[in-house]
């Protein structure tokens, strides 16, 4: 069955991963994606391993699962647009699609005759989506940035980690791409308003994605808190700032995490671990009172909760309908019982490499699901085809193409 986009051409300049992944949930969504690449190296991100893909004898393939992790069903041409015929194939294709996704530096596409300016003007129904570090304004627009260094200037950093005195007391980047992976989302949106827009309009628009403003919302109580306090958020470690108990928990066995938001909870809480008598107690009454009293409510609790093992206690708090759960690892989250039920796994597959493990696209549609029907491409694999089907060049131009080092 087509999915949702079906029917949608979107022609993706981008590497690394905040771009990737827009595109990747553009060709979910069953659009047709066309990923162009640098001719015998291509998307910089297959080569940021290990991990590696493997081929079928289960070797190696100097393929990351880096890329492997947000290029699937997408159709890689190589193409030097550092060629005037280079150029010129990127923007016949433009003339036949919807989205044009690019990820290079701000300006960096207007000497190539590939900025929105040029190609808005050959096909006005375009949706052009740049996504920069920075955005397309500002003082800082000119300037590189990845995932870490923006982590860092948004103050993502100074609220992830343990406080300071504390072991380990220092900022610490979130475990993911936060950044790149938050940017990635909110551009496949934007792409997805503006695709509403146009069949409205009939007009196409650009949209400037940067990774700092994408990071900067993502604080989001946070930045409000301090913008009507003046107080500045620092690091808790693992308790909440504004709630409790909010955190993990040392138990007789491993480390546990609860999360009683409201008084209720709190209640149900206090019973299952046989300490009624702190629903009472003026310090824990309410969630302000637990607040300004964490320390001793966090002796109380792992007094009571060193009595069991982490697997006990949720077992009997989920069955008191108290969130709870444990710290599990990536290969323990991924063998969860939820993960099958759910169709959180998909395997491609690739005749070279044998089947590609991914993670699912996490929204389920009741008519037009989403669609996995290609593997990450390998570099090129695509080109020929493209060019003949897509532009109706001849074998014999697209075999000058390639003896000049275009394609």
């Amino acid at each position: 069955m087509p999915g949702p986009l079906y029917g949608i051409r979107v022609v993706d300049l981008t590497r690394a991963l905040a771009g990737p992944l827009c595109t990747q949930i553009l060709a979910d969504l069953g659009a047709e994606v066309i990923k162009v690449e640098r001719p015998g190296f291509g998307d910089e991100s297959r080569h940021w391993g290990p991990p590696w893909v493997k081929d079928t004898a289960g070797n190696d393939t100097g393929e990351s699962a880096y890329y492997a992790s947000t290029n699937r069903g997408k159709h890689s041409l190589t193409v030097d647009i550092g060629h005037a015929e280079g150029q010129a194939i990127v923007r016949r294709l433009v003339e036949r699609a919807d989205v044009f996704v690019e990820n290079f530096k701000t300006d960096g596409l207007a000497g190539k005759g590939l900025d929105y300016a040029t190609l808005s003007r050959l096909n006005p129904r375009l949706v052009y989506c740049s996504i920069t570090a920075f955005g397309q304004t500002g003082p800082r627009r000119h300037e590189p940035g990845y995932d870490y260094v923006i982590q860092g200037l948004t103050g993502m950093m100074s609220m992830t980690g343990a406080p300071d005195g504390e072991p380990g007391g220092d900022p610490q980047r979130v475990g993911v791409a936060i950044a790149d992976l938050s940017t990635g989302l909110h551009a496949a949106i934007a792409i997805l308003a503006s695709l509403r827009h146009r069949d409205q309009s009939g007009e196409g628009q650009h949209l400037d994605a940067a990774l700092f403003d994408t990071t900067l919302s993502l604080l989001a109580g946070a930045a409000t808190g301090y913008l009507l306090s003046g107080r500045c958020p620092t690091r808790t470690g693992s308790p909440h700032g504004s709630l409790a108990p909010y955190q993990h928990f040392r138990t007789g066995g491993g480390r546990l995490i609860i999360a009683a938001l409201n008084d209720d909870q709190f209640e149900r809480l206090a019973t299952v671990l046989g300490r009624a008598s702190l629903i009472e107690d003026p310090r824990f009454r309410t969630n302000r009172d637990r607040v300004a009293h964490r320390g001793a409510l966090e002796q109380e609790l792992e007094d009571a909760l060193s009595s069991r093992s982490a697997a006990d206690w949720a077992s009997l708090l989920q069955d008191a309908d108290v969130p709870c759960g444990p710290i599990n690892t990536v290969a323990e989250a991924l063998e969860d019982p939820q993960v099958k039920a759910r169709h959180l796994r998909v395997e491609l597959q690739r005749l070279t490499t044998g089947t590609i493990p991914g993670i699912a696209y996490p929204v389920r549609f009741s008519k037009t699901p989403a669609v996995y029907a290609k593997a990450p491409p390998l570099l090129g694999e695509d080109t020929e085809s493209l060019l003949t089907q897509v532009l109706d060049l001849d074998g014999p131009t697209v075999g000058s193409l390639h003896s000049r080092g275009i394609i």
